[in-house]
């Protein structure tokens, strides 16, 4: 296994699945799946190895080898029923009638020689289970993410976006030439000599070299239709306008442990071989199908089997869920790993300055309003830390009213914030794209498929709605539905899925911020009214002046700020506890009718984020009376708007 590990990892990443099985074949007991997946586990954490594994987020397809070990950053978008294999089918030579032993695991297409057979009805056969995922990238991911996640090196400490970026391996050049498969092992064992070909064969990507592409070829779109006119295929991507691939991801074990939405990265044996694509074809002759085969219909079979070029199997190996998609955090902080406790350590002992410089930054952005920029703070690192009954605890969903419409302010808002979170959408809110667009995620029992919606978003995602669109108009049905599900998201953040029949709830932790004129139509935690200081005359031009002033490793602060502060823990002590509650009752007591119950848990929760901005994770009596002050500017803001023009708040 030592010298199977140093292959796969450091050498030449085409961890081919002959290999795997010749060393298996070699293990005297079964366990030799149990010890490849901890063997790898722990070559993974050595030397920034996950670095130097390809990833499908980063390389296309047809310059990846087939049985090659890649990773990939994904959602997941729906999980098929579990499907059953060969893990050990026996082969016979009819000639000799000599058997041999193969293991069926980490392939779809099972293997024996030219003069072999397969024995279907060996007494050596084992039929196992694997579940299948279908895997999206992940919705909304910014370019940020894509780009810095692109970088070889790991990324514990404040970096630029223009650091050099380096491609996982030289092998996945576009120029190369097409060359045998023993060419391609000796480059791969020796990367100096293919560097030496792309130098001497000019570095023209554009010429006539034609790029390898291992039987398969990659599309640009999402949707191909193949040569006898059959519909094209849907990716099946919540959101639209999204690029990268599609997966099927068959997990071995542990498959209980994910669930839809779940971001996950995997890592295991990249699967694409052309013989996975006959299904899709309507050419096959129907008797060679298999009798199970015959009970899925032609478009489940399309779907569950679609092309291998353009929806790659990826064989799990090692598979975890995400806490975050920021690459500029360590994976995980839960775990008390030196690196990982020395990152937080460092950048929590300059979080004051970095808040003072996003507060200055946000402040502009938002045309010179402080209290509208400390709100939109508290909100960008609001996340539901638990669930109380139905009742989501730590939403905190912004009203941003008082927008300009006529200068396209939340749409250039939006290009801001797009570069400070990790994932985000913006929905614009017409009455058309109401009533015409796909919300809520529904099953096509014909296809046996979860039908994305753009509300089938990964947890912390941040969703900006723009009220200022909304115009006159009639709602239809789909229409009514759609702003039904928007409030049933903001409100217990969580989204019906549509499974005709009945309907099942999806939980969610999606940010949700609205911009409007007036207040909002849609229900929210706060409401701040805009008091712009400034207006510019061309607002596009102002807003890139702004990003542009600042430097990427303020802005990599920036990001580091805003995703590590969500995952922190808060706690309120017994005295503090007590303290408010005395305060409260003294409110109460100069005017009961303006202090509610409600009052008090929007003042827990401002006070909440309050303190963790500034990286304290228990409520002190001063952040505490500075909730209450901002509080009351807010309210006061609002309540003068009302005198101003007599609109309802």
């Amino acid at each position: 296994f030592d010298v199977l590990g140093e292959c796969w990892i450091k050498v030449s990443y085409a961890v081919h699945i002959n290999i795997l099985v010749s060393a298996a074949q070699n293990v005297p007991n079964s366990d030799w799946e149990k010890k490849v997946t901890e063997y790898f586990k722990e070559k993974l954490k050595e030397n920034n190895a996950t670095n130097w594994v390809p990833s499908l987020n980063d390389v296309p397809v047809h310059y990846l080898k087939p049985n090659s070990l890649v990773k990939f950053r994904c959602m997941v978008q729906d999980m098929f029923d579990p499907e059953f294999y060969m893990g050990v089918y026996e082969t016979v030579d009819p000639n000799t009638n000599a058997r041999v032993l193969h293991f069926g695991k980490y392939r779809d297409v099972a293997e024996c020689g030219p003069q072999q057979e397969i024995d279907l009805n060996s007494s050596q056969t084992v039929t196992s289970e694997r579940q299948t995922f279908y895997c999206v990238p992940v919705p909304g991911e910014s370019a940020w993410v894509k780009e810095i996640s692109f970088l070889t090196e790991p990324v514990f400490s404040y970096i630029s976006a223009s650091q050099a970026r380096v491609s996982p391996s030289t092998s996945y050049t576009p120029s190369r030439h097409k060359r045998s498969y023993e060419e391609d092992e000796d480059m791969d064992l020796h990367p100096s000599k293919q560097k030496e070909q792309h130098m001497g064969s000019g570095g023209d990507i554009h010429g006539c070299v034609e790029p390898k592409r291992l039987e398969t070829e990659a599309s640009a779109g999402h949707q191909v239709v193949s040569p006898n006119c059959s519909p094209p295929l849907d990716l099946n991507f919540p959101l639209p306008g999204e690029k990268g691939p599609a997966c099927l991801v068959k997990v071995y074990e542990g498959w209980e442990s994910f669930k839809v939405n779940d971001v996950l990265e995997v890592f295991g044996v990249l699967s694409v071989d052309p013989v996975l694509s006959i299904v899709n074809s309507e050419e096959r002759d129907s008797s060679s199908l298999d009798p199970m085969e015959c009970m899925d219909t032609a478009e489940e079979q399309r779907v569950h089997s679609p092309p291998a070029s353009l929806v790659p199997r990826i064989h799990v190996i090692l598979a975890h869920k995400l806490q975050h998609i920021n690459p500029l955090l360590p994976a995980c902080l839960n775990e008390e790993e030196s690196k990982t406790c020395e990152f937080v350590s460092n950048f929590m002992s300059e979080l004051s300055p970095v808040r003072a410089e996003l507060l200055g930054f946000l402040t502009h952005a938002l045309l010179g309003d402080s209290l509208a920029a400390e709100y939109l703070i508290l909100h960008l690192i609001s996340t539901v830390y638990a669930r109380r009954d139905v009742l989501p605890l730590g939403k905190f969903t912004v009203n941003l009213s008082g927008c300009p419409r006529s200068s396209a302010f939340p749409e250039h808002l939006y290009r801001l914030l797009q570069q400070l979170v990790p994932a985000s959408y913006h929905l614009q809110m017409s009455i058309e794209s109401m009533n015409q667009s796909r919300f809520i995620p529904h099953k096509d029992y014909a296809a046996n498929r979860l039908v994305s919606g753009l509300l089938q978003l990964a947890s912390n995602t941040s969703l900006v709605i723009d009220e200022t669109q909304l115009e006159q108009g009639q709602l239809d049905t789909a229409g009514v539905r759609n702003v039904t599900a928007l409030g049933n998201l903001i409100t217990w953040q969580k989204v019906d899925y549509d499974f005709s029949y009945h309907r099942m709830e999806f939980p969610c932790n999606i940010n949700v911020l609205i911009t409007s004129e007036g207040r909002s139509l849609l229900p929210s935690d706060c409401q701040v009214h805009l008091q712009p200081q400034i207006i510019p005359p061309n607002m596009e031009e102002y807003m890139s002046s702004l990003l542009t002033a600042v430097l990427p490793s303020v802005l990599n602060k920036f990001r580091i700020y805003l995703s590590l502060l969500r995952l922190l823990d808060y706690s309120i002590s017994d005295d503090v506890t007590k303290a408010v509650e005395e305060d409260f009752v003294e409110m109460r007591k100069n005017n009961p009718e303006s202090v509610t119950a409600d009052d008090l848990h929007k003042m827990l929760l401002v006070a909440r984020f309050l303190s963790l901005s500034a990286g304290q994770t228990t409520l002190s009596r001063e952040r505490w009376l500075r909730a209450k002050q901002l509080e009351a500017l807010r309210k006061a803001r609002l309540q003068q708007q009302k005198c101003v023009n007599g609109n309802e708040l």
